[in-house]
């Protein structure tokens, strides 16, 4: 029996402290005490709220552990019975309470029990400077934390979840039931909405690009068109010049680009079934076909054969016998 009673001692100190080893993970991670346009619970209200997140791995629930923001349960003097009055249970009847490794859950504050499990009694408002969580036996203290006067909507949060580090958070980075350290990605529509919110930044970019790529074409065809008009100048400065085996890969060159220029500006004209070439060549090979179509024509037969005589030895009527013309 001693031995039974032994095993069944050392399994029960085991068990608890295991269950307090699971408690400790449990850390109050952010706090809103003045809450006017922040998160509402299930009827609308705002009010005032804290963060438990679970910052094990395994899973913990903290039904039965107390809420207090009664600093004069730190007396170590005081009895578990009357600091246990002065705290309010977390209650066992809400499914919340079960937290998941790395899991969050917010308890709404001075609020009215009835409402749901995850309403507490607990005093709270703008004044509020400290609040702790303590285990179900109301005399471990599992975490606690002093804040500062908050301004409307601002909350007091850890860097990290878990993290020794607190900071002051605004309202627009107020984070509820979520990690309070995240990476917003913003795309780049909602970057150039907030960056230009009424469009004359991308108005000014995309006229400037507009009349840049205008400007450039106007170059273009601007030096295109005095080489189109100039060629035979070209061409006359590159033969008579000096320096014309230095010149003539250039003007081979400029005309190159002169004929490109061409079959570019017939296809624009035109389009691409043109492949380039113009109306005038279509034209040009046009009446050539013609010209050579009329000026070949075949003189015309008169339908008369005509057949010459001819000497042969193997004739039918004789050797030597000339053989006479036949008409018709």
């Amino acid at each position: 029996m001693k031995k039974i009673a032994s095993i069944l001692g050392m399994l029960f100190v085991g068990c608890a402290s295991l269950m307090a080893q699971g408690a400790k993970n449990i850390k109050i991670n952010e706090v809103v005490t003045y809450n006017t346009a922040s998160i509402q619970d299930e009827f609308g209200k705002h009010d005032p709220w804290v963060e438990l997140v679970n910052t094990a791995y395994s899973s913990y629930n903290v039904r039965g552990m107390f809420i207090t923001t009664d600093k004069s349960v730190l007396n170590p003097q005081m009895s578990a019975p009357e600091r246990m009055k002065r705290m309010t249970i977390i209650p066992n009847n809400e499914s919340r309470t079960a937290l998941s490794a790395r899991q969050h859950v917010v308890f709404y504050l001075n609020s009215n029990p009835a409402e749901g499990g995850l309403h507490l009694a607990v005093k709270a408002d703008s004044t509020t400077q400290w609040i702790a969580l303590y285990d179900g036996n109301a005399i471990d203290l599992i975490d606690s934390v002093s804040t500062p006067v908050l301004k409307a909507n601002c909350s007091y949060a850890r860097v990290k979840d878990g993290s020794k580090e607190w900071t002051v958070k605004t309202p627009d980075t107020v984070t509820p039931n979520i990690d309070n350290y995240t990476t917003v990605t913003e795309s780049k529509v909602d970057m150039l909405k907030r960056d230009d919110p009424h469009g004359f930044g991308i108005t000014v970019l995309s006229m400037g690009i507009v009349f840049a790529c205008l400007a450039v074409l106007y170059v273009f065809f601007s030096i295109l068109g005095w080489a189109l008009r100039d060629k035979s100048k070209i061409k006359k400065v590159a033969t008579s010049t000096p320096l014309k085996p230095v010149v003539k890969p250039v003007v081979k060159t400029g005309e190159a680009i002169i004929e490109v220029g061409q079959k570019t500006n017939i296809i624009l004209q035109d389009g691409f079934k043109s492949k380039g070439i113009s109306k005038e060549t279509y034209i040009a090979v046009i009446a050539m076909a013609l010209k050579q179509y009329t000026d070949d024509v075949h003189d015309v037969e008169s339908g008369i054969i005509t057949i010459k005589p001819r000497h042969t030895s193997w004739s039918a009527l004789g050797a030597g016998t000339p053989v006479p013309e036949k008409k018709r």
